[in-house]
């Protein structure tokens, strides 16, 4: 079973406020789509109308025209041209006009990293909630969730509202604390082998979930994605003689809890003996970026910050079941406000 995809109008409007741009004329749209690589026809959920693509793009038909003539996938749906969120997503992210809708979330998603990271190292409180879905479900059966994994990282979970035993739907809920704490990797190798990932040259692209436990096949593409790269880094690691394993969790914060991105690092014991969290893919994010947030990028080499609540959940695995007997992968959608 699988988490539900994210949706290109959370990345258009979920909870985010800003001004409108003006449209993206004279963008090289045929360029910008040949740079990225769109998600292959297996992987891909041509789900989004050609209205959502224009808000996003903050284009007209004319450009719509010109990304299918580039490639750009498409399926129509009751005569309507429908996108895979990860391509729209991906082409205004890499469009350079500063006005498409990914761009303008990425740097509000990111502006913390180019602050002081001392705001990162406090306890910090979460409304945490996820609705768990069923959406051919036979009977009446047990759920099971992923829970908030905090207390070894110094974080604590209160007012835990459990999921019971029903049919289609349920919701856990709790007041997680998260908190920092600088510990950095001390271990030559797993510097250098990090390094060298980070330097190889893939792009990041949002990937869907799936694609993501696969990934040779998204550094085929030339791409790289948080769950991907930790996959992969946990098996370098392992390689070279380390305890290591790819954890997946939440990213907190995103938009006022709207937006509801996957999210993995690695767990590895480092040299002195104590567990590092290499969170790589957070790092080349930030990279990219500015150059003024080298603070970050080190943080996320090793060290524990309060944005990230991690989870039971190994790096390729659903946050969710439900034991009803459906073969169908139940949908997970959490919502995490900050508690103010």
């Amino acid at each position: 079973m699988t988490d539900a995809k994210p949706s290109a109008r959370s990345f258009c409007s979920g909870g985010l406020t800003v001004s409108r741009p003006t449209a993206t004329e004279g963008v090289a749209w045929e360029k910008v789509a040949n740079s990225i690589e769109f998600i292959p026809a297996e992987f891909s959920v041509r789900d989004q109308p050609e209205s959502v693509a224009q808000e996003m793009l903050r284009c007209g038909p004319e450009e719509i025209d010109r990304l299918i003539d580039a490639g750009l996938p498409f399926e129509r749906r009751s005569g309507v041209r429908c996108f895979d969120a990860n391509d729209l997503y991906n082409l205004g992210m890499y469009s350079d006009s500063g006005k498409t809708q990914p761009e303008l979330t990425f740097r509000l998603l990111f502006r913390f990293a180019r602050r002081p990271v001392d705001d990162l190292l406090r306890a910090k409180e979460w409304d945490f909630r996820v609705s768990l879905e069923c959406v051919d479900c036979p009977e009446e059966a047990p759920w099971r969730l992923e829970e908030p994994d905090v207390l070894r990282f110094g974080g604590s979970v209160a007012g835990v509202t459990r999921p019971s035993v029903s049919r289609g739907s349920a919701g856990f809920t709790a007041t997680v604390t998260t908190t920092g704490a600088r510990t950095p990797v001390v271990s030559p190798v797993l510097r250098r082998l990090t390094g060298e990932y980070l330097d190889a040259g893939y792009r990041w692209q949002m990937i869907p979930v799936p694609m993501q436990a696969h990934p040779d096949r998204v550094h085929a593409m030339g791409a790289t994605s948080c769950i991907a790269a930790s996959l992969h880094l946990a098996e370098s690691f392992r390689a070279a003689g380390y305890r290591a394993e790819a954890k997946r969790g939440w990213f907190c914060g995103v938009l006022g809890g709207a937006l509801d991105l996957p999210h993995a690092c690695v767990e590895v014991e480092d040299d002195d003996g104590a567990v590092k969290t290499v969170d790589i893919a957070k790092s080349q994010l930030a990279a990219r970026l500015s150059a003024d947030t080298e603070q970050f990028q080190e943080l996320c080499l090793g060290s524990i910050y309060n944005k990230v609540i991690p989870s039971t959940a190994s790096g390729n695995a659903p946050f969710g079941y439900h034991d009803c007997g459906s073969q169908l992968p139940i949908r997970v959608h959490t919502d995490i406000q900050a508690v103010r």
